[in-house]
């Protein structure tokens, strides 16, 4: 028995539930993880999982063997790739899975600065706001949101995602500008679809708290359609500020209801544990902390005009 490939095709099918998706993402025949797994089991005598014809799941001695094992996996794998890159260039793809809120109009410049530096990495990134499980899905991570579709992955938190409700000056000029939360109903309105909270909203401000529902006339998965929504004076909309922070500097939006503050998320790079220490990712994760050490540039700005408040509610 090939202990560390056994250990490898176990860990692979921990993370997928599937033994056709490991072997799959292993580049070998099912047949072949098949048998690893069987070795591996003899080996330590004990079943490592709960098989039936629709799912894999671990048994109570696999999720307890499941943490070293990935840990040595991905230790293993980024000691290799370090010994490969200190002879040669960084090198091979890289996918990563993004958010279109932040990808469009922020992440090009770090792309360009990368790749600059690390040639010799390609980059497949794939963009769309789905929750997903980038082992299940093949990336080597996902920027995203919302938290981890499964415990087994893990979560590195990057910068702050602040969300504010604004309008245009000609739809509030035609329509009045809402003076307080419970004024929104009264107004047309245009929200995200994908908020964990769905149509409750709480508003903050100092020590008060208020708690309402809204339903909007517009709801979308996309904040860039809610952001031009609002610049066709149609209605009111809630956008994070990485969406909505050139046109409210150019004019062309008003932030609304400035003295309340909505929570915030934070923009979190998602990878399983295996990829945890594998060099191309920490290269590139690296690179993007660096770009947003100081916070986001865009909520630099706003603050610099007094247009948000300095401190977050999460």
């Amino acid at each position: 028995m090939d202990t560390f490939r056994s250990i490898e095709a176990f860990v692979r099918v921990a993370e997928t539930q599937s033994f056709a998706e490991a072997a799959r993402q292993l580049g070998v025949a099912k047949s072949v993880v098949t048998t690893r797994v069987q070795q591996l089991e003899e080996f330590v005598s004990a079943s490592l999982f709960h098989r039936t014809t629709r799912s894999v799941r671990l048994s109570e001695i696999g999720q307890a063997f499941y943490s070293d094992c990935s840990e040595l996996i991905g230790r293993t794998q980024g000691l290799v790739e370090q010994m490969r890159d200190m002879r040669d260039a960084p090198s091979g793809m890289l996918r990563v899975h993004a958010l279109p809120g932040f990808v469009l109009g922020h992440l090009a410049l770090m792309l360009r600065d990368f790749q600059d530096r690390y040639p010799g990495i390609e980059l497949d990134l794939v963009v769309n706001d789905a929750v997903i499980d980038p082992v299940r899905e093949g990336f080597d991570c996902t920027l995203q949101l919302f938290a981890p579709s499964s415990r087994a992955l893990v979560q590195r938190k990057l910068f702050p995602v602040r969300r504010i409700f604004c309008a245009s000056p000609g739809y509030l000029k035609a329509h009045g500008e809402p003076r307080q939360p419970r004024d929104l109903p009264k107004h047309r309105l245009g929200l995200y679809s994908r908020y964990p909270t769905g149509e409750h909203w709480e508003f903050h401000r100092g020590k008060d708290r208020v708690a309402l529902d809204l339903k909007p006339a517009l709801r979308s998965n996309s904040v860039h359609l809610l952001r031009d929504y609002a610049c066709e004076h149609a209605g009111i909309v809630c956008l994070p500020t990485a969406v909505a922070a050139g046109e409210i500097l150019a004019g062309r939006l008003r932030v609304i209801l400035a003295d309340y503050q909505l929570s915030s998320f934070w923009l979190s790079a998602v990878f399983p544990p295996t990829h945890r220490s594998t060099f191309k990712l920490k290269l590139f994760l690296e690179s993007l902390a660096a770009s947003f050490a100081d916070g986001p540039p865009w909520d630099r700005a706003l603050i610099e005009r007094g247009l948000i408040p300095p401190d977050l509610i999460e």
